[in-house]
């Protein structure tokens, strides 16, 4: 991987927020957190309270990378056909004929997903694993640019279904999105004090950079980022350690390693190295593998958190130099 690789995605990802904060204050991580699991071809899920410019982050996103951009409310008595799609009859041409639903296009953002039950929330999970939908026994592809960014509420409970782990671990990323700074809440206020609109992202001075061709080229440059063998195995034994830890009733499976190591990559590429350090890897860890985890009940009566006993994990297991 060569040195101009690296600073391409360097380069596209600052100009990326550099149009992001043009309607975005703050931020930092979650955008981050956003282009990774672009990059990596995951998806992420955004866990927020309401009001922390999660849709509008998703809707900047896909301004500035010339995206298709669809939203759909969860809600429980959504449909699965609401969402892929259903087969019509069309009486002038005496045939059936395909009227797309919402998940034909690029950046999909799942607003609420955990508004819906099991059945609706499982018609994403083909589209979140093998990029194509199954509609009356056909297969038909999505973009190579579709990507899943799915939003809930963390302390709101009645009328949610929790999502199931099978789901949970189609995820990338969770990215936790907290409230803003005092400093950048006042910047909040002011933009709307001068009567600036910022959640306008249609009608805001954000502009496209980014072409198919670009995110294609950041994605090959990070895949075929450089990544030291003892680095390899230090993921497969945080992986090992997440399974023998007594706080972990079910700990991570062979595909959170791979996720860990592609964000790892990712995290590296997107601040200008050609290489991935332990620190790639430690920072990752917490995004990618706590929504992967199951506590305990003993773990959970304690009041301990999943990063918590992330951290612990972290801590127990040698870095290697």
């Amino acid at each position: 991987m060569t040195d101009e690789g690296v600073r391409f995605v360097l380069q596209k990802t600052n100009e990326i927020f550099q149009e992001m904060r043009k309607v975005i204050v703050g931020q930092e991580e979650a955008i981050q957190g956003l282009l990774i699991a672009l990059f990596c071809q995951g998806h992420a899920l955004l866990e927020g309270v309401p009001g922390t410019a999660k849709t509008l982050m998703v809707r900047a996103l896909a301004k500035v990378l010339r995206l298709r951009f669809a939203r759909i409310q969860f809600t429980p008595d959504l449909m699965p056909s609401d969402v892929v799609g259903t087969n019509v009859f069309d009486l002038q041409k005496n045939e059936f004929i395909l009227r797309r639903g919402p998940i034909f296009t690029d950046l999909l953002l799942a607003d609420e997903i955990n508004r819906t039950p099991a059945k609706t929330q499982a018609a994403l999970l083909e589209a979140m694993q093998e990029r194509r939908v199954t509609i009356d026994g056909v297969s038909y592809p999505l973009g190579n640019a579709f990507t899943v960014y799915a939003t809930q509420n963390p302390i709101e409970y009645e009328g949610t279904y929790p999502l199931p782990e099978a789901q949970l671990d189609r995820f990338l990323l969770k990215i936790q999105v907290g409230y803003p700074s005092a400093a950048e809440e006042d910047r909040i206020l002011d933009f709307y004090n001068r009567g600036l609109e910022p959640h306008q992202v249609d009608t805001s001075d954000v502009q496209p950079r980014l072409t198919a061709e670009d995110i294609d080229q950041c994605r090959t440059v990070i895949r075929h980022l450089r990544m030291d063998d003892t680095l390899v195995t230090y993921v497969r034994q945080l992986m090992v350690a997440t399974r023998q830890s007594d706080e972990i009733l079910v700990g991570c499976g062979p595909r959170a390693g791979i996720h860990l190591l592609l964000a790892s990559k990712a995290h590296a590429a997107l601040y200008g190295r050609e290489f991935v350090t332990p620190d790639d890897i430690q920072t990752m860890a917490f995004p990618t593998l706590r929504h992967r985890l199951i506590l305990t009940p003993e773990a959970q009566a304690e009041g301990l958190t999943t990063d918590e006993v992330l951290r612990a994990v972290l801590d127990r297991v040698p870095v290697p130099r």
